[in-house]
């Protein structure tokens, strides 16, 4: 018997995939397959946060339950979805969970359990809880990289931005032991990964939920650094996503200090305007944001910046995308992540007019994308003729060559047919820039990876 699991959205449905993996393969006895026709069961792990997303989950199930008229077939959905979209889904997938509840889905799937409304009453009625989240991450994660992975070091969200779902499909913030979180990174760097980043919807709150019991998040960084120096192995360590609200210096101060800490910060301003960012709540300014970037430069100068961006959020005027303009040129950031604003049901802002045209949307879009690029290639050009680490990802699409990241998680790609390198670090000259990629010439490789 054969399973195939599609993941929609984020890094941390990606991360909840691979636990979902251990799960079944050690319980049931179904066994992977990368074609979704020759599975038995099929799933997929859904994002409640893009209307597209929802949209895929609706266009897959439809193509399943026609299987069905012509072989035996499992469904089921998970992930972080909205309350109004589970009832929805419960007509028509065969089995619902939520990530609390993993450890009990072999069992339906075994006995072709079908939950039924009453067992998803808490999540339909209202905010889905965490109880179980310590189960969950107990769970070995059946990690689809043998060099990259994601750990979860939090989940739930409690800011409540405006536009944003997460905290009606994950639920509250709740922190993960710490001690847990080293146990993974430790093995993982044992088991000579490169690259590992953690994960959670807002990562720079861990602790506070649990105050006086755990490290706040610079004493995780500054546990995780001290690791690294022990061991002595290179590999870098990422976060994603911290919220300008609980950024701090001494957040910035520990990166500083520890060469595993990658040096490169996604920070998402997501308005250069006060006034939307008050309408998003996101609890923060630009002047807020400006400090943090500020000390960002002094004490990491050599680091890259990301960030996100909604534009034509509602009631967005033409002077306030021009401040976000003027934010995109004093940052400069290396990447930014632009999305243009839709409404998601369950967020605040899906009851206000969404009043900005597509089309205007879509002309803001570029006008970002393009100031964008007038920094990205600026900072590529620059980095002409100098040597950089790299960590080799991958073939390129380029035929004959491989692709690669900086530590600032920056692409460049090199003439190499040699497969051996992939998972490893490198040497490049850069010899060539455009704006959201470099080339380079291989000018050195460790020697355990040419054994």
């Amino acid at each position: 018997m054969k399973y195939h699991l599609i993941t929609l959205g984020c890094q941390m449905n990606m991360s909840d995939s691979e636990r979902v993996r251990t799960a079944i393969e050690a319980k049931t006895g179904y066994q992977w397959t990368d074609n979704e026709e020759d599975a038995n069961l099929v799933g997929i792990l859904a994002c409640s946060v893009r209307q597209k997303a929802i949209d895929k989950v609706y266009s897959r199930i439809q193509k399943w339950n026609k299987w069905k008229n012509k072989k035996s077939l499992i469904t089921f959905i998970s992930g972080c979805i909205l309350p109004n979209d589970m009832e929805k889904f419960l007509k028509l997938f065969d089995i619902i969970f939520r990530m609390s509840e993993l450890e009990n889905v072999p069992e339906m799937i075994n006995q072709y359990g079908i939950v039924t409304p009453a067992s998803l009453q808490g999540t339909l009625l209202g905010m889905p809880g965490n109880e179980s989240i310590n189960d969950f991450w107990n769970i070995t994660p059946h990690y689809s990289s043998s060099f990259e992975a994601f750990v979860p070091i939090q989940n739930g969200c409690d800011k409540f931005c405006t536009f944003c779902a997460v905290p009606y499909t994950r639920g509250r913030e709740v922190s993960r032991p710490s001690d847990e979180i080293l146990d993974e990174i430790r093995r993982l760097v044992n088991e000579g990964y490169k690259s590992i980043t953690l994960l959670g919807q807002n990562v720079n709150s861990y602790g506070l939920d649990k105050k006086g019991e755990e490290v706040g998040f610079p004493g995780l960084l500054k546990k995780i650094g001290e690791m690294g120096k022990a061991t002595g192995n290179e590999f870098w360590v990422y976060f994603t996503s911290p919220h300008p609200r609980d950024m701090t210096r001494e957040v910035i101060e520990v990166i500083a200090r520890y060469n595993c800490l990658a040096k490169q910060i996604h920070l998402p301003i997501q308005s250069g305007d006060d006034k939307v960012l008050m309408r998003m709540n996101r609890k923060h300014t630009v002047e807020k944001y400006r400090s943090i970037v500020k000390d960002i430069r002094e004490l990491i100068p050599q680091a890259t910046l990301f960030t996100d961006i909604i534009v034509g959020f509602t009631g967005e005027t033409e002077e306030q995308l021009e401040n976000t303009l003027l934010a995109m040129d004093e940052f400069k950031y290396n990447m930014a992540y632009i999305a243009q604003y839709s409404p998601r049901p369950g967020a605040t802002s899906s009851r206000w007019a969404d009043d900005i045209p597509k089309e205007v949307k879509s002309e803001r879009y570029h006008r970002l994308t393009k100031e964008l690029r007038k920094h990205t290639i600026k900072y590529n050009r620059a980095m002409v003729g100098k040597s950089v680490r790299v960590m080799v990802t991958g073939k390129d699409r380029k035929p004959g060559f491989l692709s690669s990241l900086t530590e600032g998680k920056l692409i460049i790609r090199f003439a190499s047919e040699d497969d051996s390198l992939i998972g490893g670090f490198a040497d490049l000259i850069i010899t060539s820039a455009t704006d959201f990629s470099m080339e380079g010439e291989l000018i050195k490789v460790e020697k355990e990876q040419l054994v």
